[in-house]
Order: C-alpha cells, then structure tokens, then sequence
C-alpha cells in the first residue's frame, strides 16, 4: 500500500511539475521567496497592533514561537524520513523540472514551506478572522500558492506539502492554544478574544 502511496505521489508531483512555462517559472520562483511576502507581513503586523495594542507584543512572541516550531518540526521530520527531494531523486533525473537550477536539500519530507505558511495561516486566521473576515481567504491563498509553488519549482512531492500543511495547521492551532491560555489571565477580554 505504502509503494502504492509514493508511486502516485510521484506521478501526481510529474504532472503538476510538468505544467510549466517561462511565465510561470519566475511568479513561482517569487511566490516562493520569503522577501515577497513582505508587504502581507507588514498588514498582519498592522491589523495585530490595532486589534491588539500592547498585548500584539505576546502575539508576536507566539508567532516568533509558531515558525520556530513549524520549521524545526518540518526538518525533523527531514531528517528521520530521508525522502529524497523530486530534483534529487536518481529514478526521476531528466523529468523534473527546475526553476533556475535552485533544488535545495537532500531531503524533502515534510515542506517546510507548507508547515510555516498553513501554521501562519492557521493562527492568523483564528486570531483575526473574526473581525477581518477577509483574512481566511488571503491567508489560506498565501500558504496555498507557497505550497503549490514548492511542487511547480521541483523541490517537493504533493504528499510533502500536504503533510507539511497538516503540521501547520497542527501548530497553527496549538499556538491559538496558547493565546487562548494567555487571554485567560485577562478575563473581561476572554469572551471576545479582543482588547
């Protein structure tokens, strides 16, 4: 069941990989880059400091919290699968396509990409979503793109960046966890989760 699994992880990973073109290959180079989300960064940090005034400190706190988690959690798991990345695999040489000749490490089970931008997207979403309803759709858009991007350049399989999202998402809510907790120090905001 298990060869069963991988083997249509990799067929499903060559077909998506192989809807490419010159266009694309540069919009998912940056969709991939971390410096191209700056300016969503930059709102979040907006919509948490007006939201949450000093108490947005704690939020950035468990955010610093979040992708330590999700990215170590991510290599982890790298490091005990030993999942050859797509562009390293010997049985796929000549079939995956790369974007700029960038492949990345040896190994690639679970995409850290995946786990730091579902777990962001998990937590913004429960942190803000409520009153910025708007914020589900852009978040999860953001993670989603991240991912698929990471299958497109040829540095991930779909079950890496699935299990990466799951792991995420994981986190995204252990963290909400915690704010949870935190606000219960704060009783008269507990109810609304506001300030």
């Amino acid at each position: 069941m298990l060869d069963f699994l991988l083997d249509l992880d990799k067929q499903l990973f060559l077909a998506l990989n192989g809807l490419n073109n010159g266009f694309f290959d540069q919009v998912m180079y940056y969709i991939s880059e971390k410096v191209t989300w700056i300016p969503l960064y930059a709102l979040l940090l907006f919509l948490i400091f007006k939201r949450f005034r000093w108490r947005g400190l704690v939020v950035l706190l468990l955010v610093v919290v979040l992708v330590t988690l999700s990215d170590q959690l991510s290599v982890l798991m790298k490091n005990s699968f030993l999942r050859l990345r797509p562009c390293h695999e010997p049985a796929l040489e000549g079939l995956v396509h790369i974007v700029r000749g960038h492949c990345g490490g040896r190994y690639g089970f679970v995409s850290s990409h995946a786990a730091n931008t579902f777990a962001l997207a998990t937590f913004m979403t429960f942190l803000l979503g409520d009153r910025f309803q708007w914020v589900l759709p852009l978040m999860f858009a953001y993670a989603g793109l991240n991912a698929y991007s990471r299958i497109y350049l040829g540095v991930h399989y779909p079950g890496d960046v699935i299990f990466g999202a799951l792991l995420g998402v994981f986190i995204g809510l252990l963290v909400w966890w915690l704010w949870d907790i935190f606000l219960g120090f704060f009783p008269e905001h507990k109810t609304d989760k506001t300030v």
